[in-house]
């Protein structure tokens, strides 16, 4: 490549910094020509392009530019030493050009309304409705767990395969969109990652491939959280980037869900994070909750907790601050913590509509 081409390519990477965050402060924008405009086109082209492809096509891109990488940099030394503007200008080109492609396939979603918009909701709930909630969520929890192993004691086990999870979640799309038809999902891309055990030590249950639109999904999990990770990677399929927007898709399509497995699946996913708002707000409160629950579904939040505990290392901070940045860097404000934000959307889609 030239060297004025490779000049004028790192340069306009000041241009799009500089129109992206311009552009961010007008989400109506964002939601009409991008979110609800170009996006779907480009996101069903590639979901049509690699989602028939039974591995990540995805997961071995980013590995072969890894290996090209490493072996640029080894073959390639001396000269970088020699001409290290030369070297950095590269750098800028290349940053330049996946910043361009990341925004025009995915990124720009970052900018677009959040999804409780969809549903014109208000944001008051009623003065005890976090309690109201919290016993709804622990009684049907309870009562699905009970129906679908006959015993109290039993953690509730899916007897589904990944590719059936998978199925499923595409199935249980199929039937929240006949209510919201926004969230219609078509020609699905759902995958095990094939970096599953990096992505656990890391401490993700997936992620969505920005380039290739295939939703990753951390294979290694235990079987019964497979569901609601599986619906949450394809609210980022939808276009939906924040993370507290797809948490919430993801427990409300898998709680509509008409298998029971998954109905379980999702109201122990939304009870776990209110109790968790219990424990940060009212020790004791939380503690008589807990007392509450059957011994089953205790035996299935020790699973998922187990799991966590045995993949803990000294790099998962490291790993999560790097997201935590790159999420607050991509006008998400919360950075990580958006994730438990769902309660909040959570509790106002309950008072007013009903989970």
């Amino acid at each position: 490549m030239i060297p004025k081409l490779k000049n004028g390519i790192a340069l306009f990477a000041l241009v799009q910094i500089f129109f992206v965050q311009w552009v961010g402060h007008y989400p109506e924008w964002i939601e009409i020509y991008y979110s609800e405009g170009i996006y779907p086109i480009i996101a069903m082209f590639l979901r049509t392009l690699f989602g028939w492809i039974p591995f990540s096509v995805g997961d071995l891109g980013y590995a072969i530019l890894v290996v090209i990488s490493i072996r640029y940099l080894v073959f390639h030394k001396h000269e970088i030493v020699k001409k290290p503007l030369n070297f950095i200008r590269d750098i800028v080109m290349i940053f330049s050009s996946v910043f361009f492609v990341f925004h025009l396939f995915w990124g720009m979603n970052y900018y677009r309304k959040p999804v409780i918009s969809k549903f014109d909701i208000p944001e008051s709930i009623g003065a005890n409705h976090v309690s109201a909630f919290t016993d709804k969520l622990i009684k049907r929890t309870n009562k699905l767990q009970y129906d679908l192993t006959t015993d109290s004691l039993l953690a509730v086990v899916l007897p589904y395969s990944k590719s059936e999870v998978f199925e499923l979640t595409s199935s249980s799309y199929e039937n929240i969109e006949k209510t919201y038809p926004f969230l219609k999902y078509e020609r699905p891309s759902l995958k095990s990652s094939l970096f599953s055990k990096m992505l656990s030590y890391m401490g993700y249950g997936g992620y969505l491939n920005p380039f290739t639109n295939e939703a990753q999904v951390n294979g290694l999990l235990p079987l019964y959280r497979l569901p609601v990770v599986s619906g949450h990677e394809v609210g980022h399929q939808l276009g939906y980037s924040s993370e507290t927007d797809t948490n919430f898709i993801g427990i409300l399509t898998i709680a509509h869900s008409e298998d029971p497995y998954y109905q379980y699946a999702a109201h122990s996913y939304a009870l776990a994070y209110i109790l968790n708002l219990w424990q940060q707000k009212d020790e004791p409160t939380f503690k008589k909750y807990i007392q509450q629950l059957n011994p089953g579904v205790k035996k299935n939040y020790q699973e998922i907790a187990d799991f966590w505990m045995f993949h803990e290392n000294p790099l998962e901070p490291i790993f999560k601050s790097v997201f935590d940045t790159f999420l607050k860097v991509n006008n998400q404000e919360l950075g990580i913590q958006s994730y438990s934000k769902v309660t909040d959307l959570l509790l106002r889609y309950d008072y007013h509509i009903g989970l």
